[in-house]
């Protein structure tokens, strides 16, 4: 038997496409993400990746208390959990300034904010929160080069910092600045980059301290994070380390995160010669990239892929690679947040054995509220 890392032992027991995770990873990569910053109070993670509120309990033993999320059912499933700090980082509109809203009420134990970018959005949100006699903390949202959602920090976004500190109902607390699109994989660059975005957004902080507001900045996501990691007053956001997977492994190789949950597949099909077909189709992996940079097998690392569908994955191996049907391959997804999403439970692996499993509560578009 193969007793890499990764073999699961009871795999006879262990129907596939599967998600599993390797728990003792996890923790591994929550010890090397306290190990790279100076202060836990500093990290506000991103349960994106995760969805978990397993996972949430062994991030909150580990000490960090502030988190961030994208969904209403993320941000219920934090407050289900009992964390005290969660920010929508999303600029809530239509209902889900209600469900937001709802949610503030039904969890009082957990402090919710979320998103703005615009004087609209922020007169709706505080219109909605004061009708039912709340105050929501508000973060402006910055476009620093993602040009995805956000303001450009400068004047119009010190402008609306002012107009909102005229509203009852919402209260500003800080900036908010995501700079995914910053992914070069020399750390040098990378941080050249990141410094040069960032720069605006410390200028307009100090700018609006003379005017006596004083704003945390939340900042980052997994690629940047060693670069904020190294700012004494900024808030960390990376999520995917919990999980990791290969695409940031090619990306951010000057962090030392763990692959910790793999797909399982099995060969279902001996199609012709060295033509196989395996159960790893568009809903058991995230399909959002080039079909050749979707997973890679650790054991069958070869491999070719011709071909995808709901359900199967046809692959192509090396004349002195011969596949069964039956065989089990394991494989790290190149992107591990949207292919979490595909699950609604996990496989929990440890000692090298399944041992339970975890329900993906945040999956779900809708929970209670």
């Amino acid at each position: 038997m193969n007793n890499s890392w990764y073999t699961i032992e009871n795999m006879d027991h262990v129907d596939s496409p599967a998600l599993v995770v390797y728990v003792d990873r996890v923790r591994k990569n929550i010890e090397t993400l306290l190990g790279m910053i100076d202060d836990v109070q500093r990290l506000r993670p991103h349960i994106k990746t995760h969805k978990s509120p397993d996972i949430t309990k062994m991030l909150l033993e580990a000490g960090i208390t502030k988190y961030k999320c994208a969904t209403i059912a993320e941000a219920e499933m934090l407050g289900q959990s009992k964390t005290p700090d969660v920010l929508l980082a999303y600029q809530p509109v239509g209902p889900k300034i209600d469900r937001l809203v709802k949610l503030i009420q039904r969890y009082p134990e957990t402090k919710y904010s979320c998103l703005v970018d615009n004087t609209d959005s922020a007169r709706a949100i505080a219109d909605k929160a004061r009708i039912k006699g709340v105050t929501i903390p508000v973060y402006i949202d910055l476009n620093v080069g993602m040009n995805r959602t956000g303001i450009s920090p400068g004047d119009k976004a010190i402008e609306l910092v002012r107009q909102i500190e005229s509203l009852d109902g919402i209260q500003v607390v800080g900036l908010h600045v995501y700079d995914g699109h910053i992914r070069s994989t020399d750390y040098i660059e990378k941080k050249r980059q990141c410094d040069a975005s960032f720069a605006p957004v410390q200028t307009m902080k100090n700018q609006l301290a003379e005017e006596d507001i004083h704003l945390t900045i939340v900042a980052g996501g997994s690629p940047t994070f060693p670069v904020h990691a190294n700012r004494s007053d900024v808030e960390c956001s990376p999520g995917t380390f919990v999980y990791w997977d290969k695409g940031y492994q090619e990306t951010c190789p000057e962090q030392d995160f763990l692959p910790a949950a793999l797909v399982i597949s099995r060969v279902i099909s001996h199609v012709k010669e060295n033509k196989y077909c395996l159960d790893l189709g568009h809903k058991s992996i995230a399909p959002e990239n080039p079909l050749e940079r979707r997973v890679h097998f650790y054991n069958a690392p070869e491999l070719t892929f011709s071909g995808q569908s709901e359900e199967h994955l046809v692959v192509e191996s090396p004349e002195d690679q011969k596949l069964s049907v039956g065989d089990v391959l394991y494989g790290v997804p190149i992107h591990i947040c949207p292919t979490v999403a595909l699950y609604d439970h996990v496989l929990v692996v440890e000692d090298s054995r399944v041992v339970d499993s975890w329900k993906v509560v945040a999956r779900d578009r809708k929970l209670t509220v």
